[in-house]
């Protein structure tokens, strides 16, 4: 697992947990409600007004995996060694592994390439639980999960994260309108752009509305199925979408609260806490927002979209605002 230094959490030790069954005042039985809240979280919520696109889904998905992957990419010593060196990891026995051992992982990764199967340990997760600020520290709800991951395994994470961005630059797969996970890309130059839209309709003597959309436990809630049936539309190579797919499935995770640990818990929806790829493999699953038109500009960064509209009238500002948003609940039905 990674190393990982807590701050002062004193403010909140000696609160106890209020749970619908009762009072936690334990740090074991603090861990189990912090579980229960979490595990809820990562569950597949399937919407049965959508049954068709749930089938086709699935029937894609199946004669999807009953296909050929094909020869993954292999990785080379070389390119272990390079990942290693520019690893923001503090584990220190890993910076100093010998050379033959560091050689040694290159045949693994490869393996987990042909055989689409990644180690359980890589899978599973210690998430320490940190009070968010200004939150109520009696609920469970309040507290942000850090997820530790194998080391090991984010180190192939790593490896597999350059393949993903490589399809995905080549292919020009990523919108234009998203400022997160890319390179030269931020939250600074997302904001500029708005502004100068926004100052240009003010010059013009045009109103400017919005609609801020922030979708709540978005990494959390994502069907798998269906980022994969989108992965497999990106014409993504078998293989790498044939180990996201054991990347994302039979994930486990252990909740910590000071000295104490949960129970084991399974996770059935989402992209991995702390995942290397889990933004990125995100920001594809969103890719089917509709695309602007000429009074409509869209802002994304990471999971928070921004739609912004232009009209001189109020009344075309609200209908262009709701014509967006009913073509966005289109999208994802």
């Amino acid at each position: 697992m990674e190393d990982y230094q807590a701050g002062d959490e004193s403010s909140y030790s000696i609160s106890p947990l209020v749970t619908p069954w009762g009072i936690d005042l334990s740090d074991s039985e603090k861990a189990e409600a912090l579980a229960d809240n979490l595990e809820a979280q990562f569950q597949h919520v399937t919407d049965p007004s959508v049954p068709a696109v749930i089938e086709k889904v699935d029937v894609a998905q199946r004669s999807s995996f009953l296909s050929p992957a094909g020869e993954p990419q292999l990785i080379t010593p070389d390119a272990v060694h390079d990942v290693i060196r520019g690893l923001k990891v503090s584990n220190r026995a890993l910076k100093h592994l010998p050379t033959r051992a560091v050689s040694l992982l290159a045949p693994i990764f490869n393996l987990v390439l042909r055989t689409h199967h990644l180690p359980q340990t890589w899978k599973h997760a210690r998430l320490i639980s940190i009070l968010k600020p200004g939150k109520n520290s009696a609920l469970s709800s309040s507290y942000r999960p850090i997820s530790l991951l194998d080391t090991i395994g984010k180190l192939f994470e790593k490896i597999l994260l350059a393949m993903i961005l490589h399809v995905v630059n080549e292919r020009g797969l990523m919108r234009d309108e998203q400022f997160g996970f890319r390179r030269r890309h931020n939250t600074s130059l997302q904001l500029v752009r708005l502004v100068k839209r926004i100052t240009r309709n003010f010059g013009e003597k045009r109103l400017t509305g919005a609609v801020i959309l922030d979708v709540a436990k978005a990494f959390d809630t994502v069907w798998i199925d269906g980022l994969l049936y989108k992965l497999t539309n990106f014409n993504f190579p078998s293989y790498i979408v044939h180990t996201i797919s054991s990347y994302l499935r039979a994930r486990t995770f252990e909740a910590s609260f000071y000295s104490a640990t949960s129970s084991r818990r399974g996770m059935g929806a989402g992209v991995a806490q702390g995942g290397l790829i889990s933004p990125v493999l995100f920001s594809l699953y969103v890719n089917y927002i509709p695309p602007p038109s000429n009074h409509v500009v869209l802002a994304f960064y990471e999971d928070d979209t921004a739609i912004i509209v232009t009209s001189h009238k109020p009344t075309l500002l609200v209908n262009h605002l709701e014509s967006h948003l009913n073509d966005l609940q289109r999208s994802y039905s």
